[in-house]
């Protein structure tokens, strides 16, 4: 008999009813890291400490929270991705082994991949779209300009999330996530200029924070948002992600199929 073959698009969209299926039953154990979590450091960061920071040359003559907002979006979808690139992926690998449900039937391992990617995508779409209206209703956005950051924020959260993906795909064991959180998202997170200027650190570090897929999306989302990101920043940046991302698929196609292909 013929095997019946899956285009890649219904294969990922049949990834993604799956993925969909389960969080429509379990979102509620979402809320507080993806949606609560960030709301309260953008009110604690730019109303409680913002409070005592000065509008200035350091934040681009805005108030610090308008100033923190557009790069908290960029944060706040890296940190999403880290969950949903690591425990998650490694889940289906391990321990649910939904991705091997998956391969036994027409869909193959990248057409998997693809669907688990598309899923990130959405997920993170949405939080920094909620994230959005609330700073937005806090005072934090004042220009419709900054409706822009939504999917450059998702851009890099991406850029973030695909190699990671690739990344978890390769383990065993899960302990070494903790390594990623603690040297490089934390790091990212404090370092690429998210909360203050990244001149005012040493010279030596900004070609680290440079690499970052968040460096480049906190330039795009707060250019987008205060108007001052021009076309050619703006596609040198765009580029770079989207190299990251397509790195993290051309993995992430390798590993899937060495674990899943049988």
């Amino acid at each position: 008999m013929e095997a019946h073959v899956v285009g890649p698009w219904r294969a990922a969209l049949i990834a993604v009813e799956h993925h969909w299926t389960w969080y429509r039953r379990n979102w509620r154990a979402t809320v507080i890291s993806n949606f609560l979590q960030p709301v309260l450091f953008l009110l604690a960061m730019g109303v409680g400490f913002g409070s005592q920071v000065r509008q200035g040359e350091a934040t681009g003559g805005h108030p610090y929270l308008v100033y923190l907002a557009p790069a908290l979006l960029v944060i706040t979808a890296a940190q999403n991705a880290m969950f949903e690139s690591t425990w998650a992926v490694f889940s289906s690998f391990k321990w649910q082994r939904t991705y091997l449900a998956m391969v036994s039937t027409p869909i193959t391992p990248a057409q998997v991949l693809h669907g688990q990617l598309l899923w990130i995508a959405l997920r993170l779409a949405s939080g920094t779209a909620v994230f959005l209206a609330v700073a937005a209703a806090l005072g934090a956005i004042t220009s419709p300009w900054a409706l822009l950051a939504v999917p450059f924020a998702t851009l890099a959260g991406m850029a973030f999330s695909a190699p990671v993906v690739a990344f978890a795909a390769t383990r065993e064991k899960p302990d070494s996530f903790n390594a990623v959180f603690r040297f490089v998202l934390m790091p990212m997170t404090l370092f690429t200029g998210a909360f203050f200027p990244l001149d005012q650190l040493p010279g030596w570090i900004h070609p680290l924070a440079w690499l970052t897929p968040v460096w480049h999306g906190i330039e795009l989302t707060r250019g987008a948002t205060f108007g001052t990101l021009g076309p050619l920043p703006a596609l040198g940046h765009v580029a770079y992600l989207s190299a990251l991302v397509a790195l993290g698929v051309v993995l992430g196609r390798r590993y899937f199929h060495r674990r899943l292909a049988v």
